[in-house]
Formats: C-alpha cells, structure tokens, sequence
C-alpha cells in the first residue's frame, strides 16, 4: 500500500545502444514493461523513419497471418485459445524462416483454394449439365422428337433442316430471379415465335466462389430459324445463363446422362482427397500460428519502438530517451546488458539520469486488488506527478459509502456471494470472453466484493434482511400495559420513560419494525448519520491538502489555504456534527430536569439557521432556548471567525505571491550577475531541485499576471465557500437512497411475496413456488443490479466531486510503458 499514497519518482533517462544489439535491448525492455520511450524523430514523416522497411515487412507478415487465420475460420478448425508458453521476440534469423513458412504456406492454401474453387466449378456445370438432362425428360414427346433435328449442331443440314419446318432448341440452367424478364425478352425478340419450357430445381446448387446457395431453373427454348437461335443465345448470354448440349434422342440422354454421373463420382473424389488434403494443411499450421502472431507483433512492436530512437553524428550509435521509475533503474540496466550479451557485442550499452524541468508521468503501482479502485479514480483524472493519490482511500471508503446507502443483508449477501465467486474463480474467468460488460464486472470484482460485505455491516446495523429484521439481542422495549388494553387498542404508544430498559447493543431495535412512526425515526436517524458522515469525509479531504503542500514546499500554503479552509468547514458544520451528538447525549427521558427532556430538545437544523442569520427562537414553556448556557457567545465567536475565513482565502495568497515576487525578482538579477561570473564559457546552469519539485506540482506563478492571480483565488474562494453549504447537502443522497432502498424492499415483500405466504391451502405451495420465482426476480433485477448500480453511480459522484475537490488536481498524464503484454491485452480487447 506504500506505493499507492502517491505515484513513485520517475526519472528522465537517455540510453545509448549499439545498432546490432538495438534490437535485442529493446526487446527485453519491451517483456520487463518497465519504460516509457520519447519520440525523438517528431518531425520526421513515418515513411522516412529508419526502420520503416521491418514494419512494412511485419505489416505483410501481419496479413499472411490474418489470411491464414481466415481460412482456418472458415474450414471450422478451432485454434488454442490458450498458449502455455508465450514467446519471445524473435530472431533475425527466426525472421527469415518465418518469413519463408508463412509464404510456403500461403501459396499452398492459395494453390489449394484455386484448385478447389477449379474443380467447384466444373463440378457445377457437370451438376447442371445432369439437372438439364433429367429435367428435360419431360419437355419432349414422341411427336416433337420427330421434328426435332438429333443432332442440333447447325451447320448445311441444320439450316435445310429447319427450312423443311423442323424445330430447333437450346436448353440451359438461368438463376430463378431472373426468369421471368428473361422469358419477356425472348417473347420481345421474337414477338412471340419461341415457345419457352422451364422446371424449378429443388435443391439449391453451392457456388465455388463463395459457397451461398444459388436456386436455379431449367429452361429448353424451342425455335425455327438459324436468325433466331442467334437472337436467343445473345440474350442467354446477357442474362448469364449457362447453355449445355441436349440431345433430342431419349437413347443419347439416357448414355450421356450415365457419363455425367460416371464423371461425378471421380470429381467427388478428388475434391474430397483435395479438401482433407487442405485440412491437414490448416490444421498443422494452426498450432504455431498464435505463436507465430504474438512473435509478429512483438517484432513490429520493437522496430516501431526503434524508429523513435536517433542516431547520433557518427552513425555508430542509436540514442533514445525514456522515463523509468526510479525503482526500475536496476532492472532498465539489466535488460540492457542481456540485450548486449545477446548478441555478444563488445560495447556495453548505457543508462544516463538527465535532469528536467518538464512533468514526468504518473505511474501507480498497484496490484489485482487496488486496480479496480485506481481505475476509479484515473476515470476523473489521472493524478498530477506525485501528488497525493485518493485510490488508497478510497479501498475503504467508496465501498463504505455505498454501504450505508445499499444497506441491507440480504443484498449485500447477494453482492458478496457474487464478488466472492469472481475472486476465487478469477483464473479461470479471466480466460472468458463475455463482452464490454462482463470485463467492466470481472475488472471490479474486489470493488463488488467489499461492496456486498460492507453492505452486510450496514444491513446489520440497520436490521434489515430483505425488509425484515432480527431478533438477536430482544428487545428494550417492553410495554406496560394490561392484557385488556392491549387487546382493544390497535395502537399504543410507548413513552421511553417507562417502557425502555437500557440500550440495545448495536444497531437498531426489532421493535421499530412494527412501530407506526418507522419511517420517521428511520428519517431523523440516517439523515443525521449521512450529515455526520459527510462532514467526516469533507474534513478529511481538506487535511490531505496538507500532505501536498509539504510534499511541494508549499508552506505558505498551509496558512493561507488549508488553515481558513478547515477552520471555515469546522467551525460551521463541523460545530453542527458535534451538536448532534451533544443533544444525543444530553436530552433523555430518564432526566429529572424539564428543560433536558426529550420535549425541550431544540431542532439542531433550526438552531444552524438562527447561528447564521443572528436570530433566536422564543422556546417553549419551562424549556431552554441553548443547549449550554455559552452556546450564544460561542456561535457568534465562530461565525465571526468563519468570516474572516472568506477574505483571508481570498486576499491572502494573492498578497504574499505580489510581495514575494518583488524579493524573488531582485534576487534572481543579482544571482545571475554573479552565476554568470562564475561558470566557464560554454557552461549552462543547471535547474535547482527546488525549481523541478515547482515544476512538477504545477503551481509556479512567476510568469501569470496578477489580475489573473486575484481572479483565480477570487473563484477559488467563492467554489470553496459555496460548496461546503452544497457539498454538504449533497450528502444528504446517503440518506434518500438508504430510505428509498429500505422502502422498494419492503414494497416488494408486502405485494409479491405476501402473497403466496398468505395461502392457507395445499395450492398455496404451488401458487408460493411462482410468486417466489417473481420475488428474486424482481429482488435481482430491480432491487441488487438497478438500485446497485444507482447507488454505485451516487457514490462514485461523492468521491469525485465532493471529496477529491479538496485537495486533487489530476492534471498528470498516464505512464504508459512499452509492454509486450499491455499490447497484446489491447490487441485481446479489440
């Protein structure tokens, strides 16, 4: 938990690598993702970058994979999803071979997909060419064979032929949709001289392209003239129909018929031995083809890493510049020495610390556990360079506050039960792939999990299961009335003077489930415990201002701002928390003293209004209008110091920066007069570490005018002042959604399940089986996943607006390391 308070110290280093162990070096800094690279070629175009030609081959390497893979795909071969042993990056001269399988296998399932496409083909017209001969059984009879020429070739005899009055044809296979306007243009062409027979094709014929199923019908075009077999063969041909050879002879059909099929059988063969043939093909390659991606991507990876280094003047020497965590500095120069040692170069390579005056990167280490929370908290800005982080905070408090809205034990029960199933089986999920939603779930499953047991806590303390409370403790309630009275009241009120024996022990009494005024002590309870509960978070979250501005130096800070801050929040509504609990504690029915009975109880919300107008409320007979008797002097004392509060906020720091900058300035000339004195030709001075922590936080003034100074503190002051009295009402959401959730649940056991329970009859167990299956329905549904996730969204709110507003500025960008694996997760999610 160490490295959540704050992100780790981050250090600008420049690396100098010899050309043949570049790409070694890189390659191990990419498996310890520990390194973020600067990009030192900005104005160079991408085309003109050093290693542009390795990408471009990685691109086409790329391809031949997504092709491999595609064809695996469609052959319904599964590949392991899985890969025991990932592999490194490779060679060089793994390069070539790779290069040289991927292309070996690539024209092979081309040559085998040509091939296959090839005899699809032939083995569609053969089918077509058998349909059109047993289709056409019926288009000729007896007496049309006599006139019809057997030999339908053309040529002298045809003509003369078909001048004696003998009938042509030609007979084909046209696609069903366009039957009809191919029948309307022979009736065109030949105004109505060809006399058209057709028979639909049951079974839908495959096409070799692309395996869709195609319907198709047979058609047989009868005609006289050589003029108009011409006409009808240029419209076949427009309308892409197929024309096959059809004897006339029912003898010849019935031979060449039995040749298609003999022809057939042999092309059924071969495409069978050339299909398996291509399977095992696919099927060896799909065991190395995950491998073969994850090394292609690292590859790329690394030689699009290598294109943001520069070469120095002797072109000996590749330079690069990163920023690492100082913790990771042994690490970076490890993986340099192994990269060197790889390839056995004799130069070392080197690590150099520069200083600089720009913002390093926010880099939170965190683990699986306070992922889901830093997250959270990235979603709202990532934290500016060592600034405080409200990640490890907000472990407990974001499930803590969602408690107290969501409390119920049976609810939470169901949270936990759900958050503990993906924590214990995360291994496992983690494999699966359900989708956007099923990763936003499975990446916050330590946030359910403390959700559901936090709500048990509170569901406990408000005695509230589904509804229905627990009787562990009793009961300090008990009535004093005789049995007559009770009877034949249907209500009683019960005066804790009498009727109250000590204090339950935690939580609240059972006896309040069957009390008529629930609803208005629930009321008074959790609004009075969300104020309480607020006023803690807000003040905490102005005292972690404190951490920041010593961590920056800031110390005028702390007087000008935090301390008018905490004062003005303290004073007013932390003055309001501590009456609460003095009236709690001071007014009870066991008092002997009227004005300390629960009736002379003055209104604390009431009280608050008058402290801040200076009014006063006349009290009522035998009662005191204070609590104690210097509570006026007090309240005016804090109010007055509340408003000296608001000047200060809003002249005090613009004051100081004015008067110190004078002093900052004049120094500053006189230093330079003797640094510049004092350093040799050529020198530069260096930043002082004063300046880089100014530099880093973001809170340097030197260049902003002063106008902006006063108008900035001038909205500071104001946003601050305003959202106390707003910040704290919007804590009263603790409150709503506790009572809404308690009401929803009560609703749905009083309509829906009472239902059922009311059966007296042997049918009242089936009829209880049914409305028991719509109660955890509707308890799912409405009650755990959309008033969860209301209540997640509300506390979310809190934690963003009301509580880091103290103190955070999240204006930092994110450390985004060369990692192999957050690479190939990107590559997963997309």
């Amino acid at each position: 938990m160490g490295d959540m308070f704050r992100s780790e110290e981050m250090a600008l280093c420049q690396m100098f690598i010899q050309p043949e162990a570049a790409y070694t070096s890189v390659s191990e800094l990419g498996e310890t993702g520990c390194v973020q690279f600067r990009d030192l070629n900005s104005g160079v175009n991408a085309f003109q970058r050093k290693f542009v030609t390795e990408v471009r081959r990685c691109d086409e390497l790329e391809r031949k994979i997504r092709y491999i893979e595609a064809e695996i795909k469609k052959d319904g071969i599964v590949m392991p999803d899985i890969i025991d042993d990932i592999p490194k990056a490779p060679n060089p001269r793994e390069i070539i071979d790779l290069e040289a399988h991927l292309e070996k296998t690539e024209n092979e399932i081309l040559e085998l997909a040509q091939n296959e496409v090839n005899l699809k083909s032939n083995y569609l017209e053969l089918t077509e060419l058998r349909k059109v001969l047993e289709n056409t059984q019926g288009f000729f009879s007896d007496q049309e064979v006599l006139n019809l020429d057997s030999s339908n070739r053309g040529g002298a005899d045809d003509v003369a032929a078909q001048s004696r009055g003998r009938l042509g044809f030609v007979a084909g296979v046209i696609n069903r949709e366009r039957v009809f306007a191919f029948e309307r243009m022979l009736w065109r062409i030949s105004r109505g001289n060809v006399f058209l027979k057709r028979s639909d094709l049951d079974e839908p014929l495959n096409d070799p392209a692309t395996g869709h199923p195609i319907y198709k019908t047979v058609f047989v075009a009868f005609f006289q003239g050589e003029q108009l077999k011409n006409r009808i063969k240029k419209v076949c041909t427009g309308f892409h129909a197929s024309m096959y050879p059809c004897p006339s002879s029912h003898t010849e059909r019935e031979e060449m018929v039995k040749g298609v099929r003999t022809r057939l059988e042999d092309l059924k063969l071969v495409l069978s031995q050339t299909e398996d043939h291509r399977s095992r093909v696919l099927a060896t390659v799909s065991k190395n083809l995950p491998s073969w991606s994850i090394m292609v991507k690292k590859m790329k990876a690394i030689y699009h890493t290598l294109n943001l280094f520069n070469m120095d003047v002797t072109k000996k020497c590749l330079i690069g510049e990163c920023w690492v965590p100082t913790k990771d500095l042994p690490i970076v120069q490890k993986a340099l020495s192994d990269g060197s040692a790889a390839v056995g170069s004799t130069i070392p390579s080197f690590l150099n610390v520069i200083d600089t005056n720009e913002q390093p990167p926010t880099f939170n280490r965190t683990n699986r556990f306070t992922r889901g929370f830093q997250n959270l908290i990235d979603a709202y800005g990532v934290a500016s360079y060592r600034e405080v982080n409200p990640a490890l905070y907000t472990c407990i408090t974001f499930p803590f506050l969602f408690a107290v809205m969501f409390g119920d034990l049976g609810h939470g029960f169901i949270l936990t039960l759900f958050g503990a199933w993906m924590c214990m089986f995360e291994k496992s999920l983690a494999r699966k792939k359900g989708g956007e939603i099923w990763n936003i779930f499975f990446g916050g499953r330590y946030i359910i999990l403390l959700m559901g047991i936090f709500s048990c806590y509170t569901g406990f303390i408000y005695n509230d299961v589904f509804s229905k409370s627990m009787n562990i403790f009793g009961s300090t309630w008990t009535p004093r009335y005789n049995t007559s009275t009770v009877i034949t009241n249907p209500s009683l009120q019960l005066n804790p003077q009498y009727h109250v024996e000590g204090v339950y022990p935690i939580g609240l009494d059972p006896i309040w489930q069957m009390a008529d005024n629930k609803i208005i002590f629930l009321n008074t309870y959790k609004m009075k415990l969300s104020i309480i509960t607020g006023v803690a978070h807000m003040i905490f979250g102005v005292c972690m201002s404190v951490v920041n501005f010593m961590h920056f130096k800031r110390m005028s800070s702390i007087v000008l701002e935090f301390l008018p801050q905490i004062l003005f929040l303290v004073l007013l509504f932390g003055y309001m928390v501590f009456m609460m609990f003095f009236k709690w504690v001071t007014y009870s029915a066991q008092s002997d003293l009227q004005p300390t009975t629960p009736g002379c109880a003055p209104s604390v919300l009431i009280m608050f209004i008058n402290m801040m107008l200076f009014k006063h409320t006349e009290p009522l007979d035998g009662c005191k209008e204070y609590m104690f008797d210097a509570q006026p002097s007090v309240e005016r004392v804090f109010v007055f110091i509340a408003l000296i509060c608001i000047p200060w906020m809003l002249l005090g720091k613009p004051l100081y920066i004015k008067f110190t900058r004078k002093n900052q300035t004049h120094a500053k000339h006189n230093g330079e007069l003797t640094g510049n004195m004092e350093l040799n030709e050529g020198e530069t001075q260096l930043p002082t570490a004063s300046d880089s922590h100014e530099g880093a936080g973001g809170h340097s003034h030197d260049d902003e005018p002063m106008s902006e100074i006063f108008i900035h503190q001038a909205i500071h002051t104001i946003e601050y002042v305003l959202s106390t009295i707003s910040h704290t009402a919007s804590y009263l959401r603790l409150w709503a959604l506790s009572l809404a959730h308690a009401q929803l649940s009560e609703v749905l056991w009083n309509m829906v399940l009472s239902m059922g329970l009311k059966q007296t009859s042997y049918t009242g167990a089936i009829v209880l089986y049914f409305i028991f299956g719509a109660w955890c329905l509707f308890t799912l549904a409405i009650l755990v996943m959309m008033e969860g996730l209301s209540a997640f969204l509300h506390t979310l709110r809190l934690h963003w607006v009301e509580f880091m507003s103290k103190f955070y500025e999240g204006l930092g960008y994110a450390f985004q390391p060369f990692s192999f694996k957050a690479i190939m997760d990107d590559e997963e999610e997309e």
